[in-house]
């Protein structure tokens, strides 16, 4: 079980891996504030995600959290109040 910090590469690599990345998003460019239905991210895409979370981090995302962040900002803040609690 991991406890460091959530990063924005935390999550590139995790979306990349839970529902790859559609052709003509950059991922690597300053993705913070987009919403995830921008960079070609649905909801069962970001359910996928928000598991591969929880099982690396050993934390527990409620649905709201997953639904309530739309932008990578948004969601690493969410995991990282989750892994501040586990730490």
């Amino acid at each position: 079980m991991a406890t460091q910090e959530f990063t924005l590469d935390d999550l590139r690599r995790i979306l990349l891996a839970a529902a790859g990345a559609d052709e003509g998003v950059d991922l690597d460019g300053d993705i913070l504030d987009v919403r995830f239905e921008a960079l070609g991210y649905e909801s069962l895409a970001l359910l996928e995600t928000g598991g591969l979370i929880e099982r690396e981090y050993g934390i527990s995302l409620d649905e709201d959290a997953l639904a309530d962040a739309d932008t990578p900002r948004a969601l690493i803040a969410a995991v990282n109040a989750h892994v501040a609690v586990v730490a």
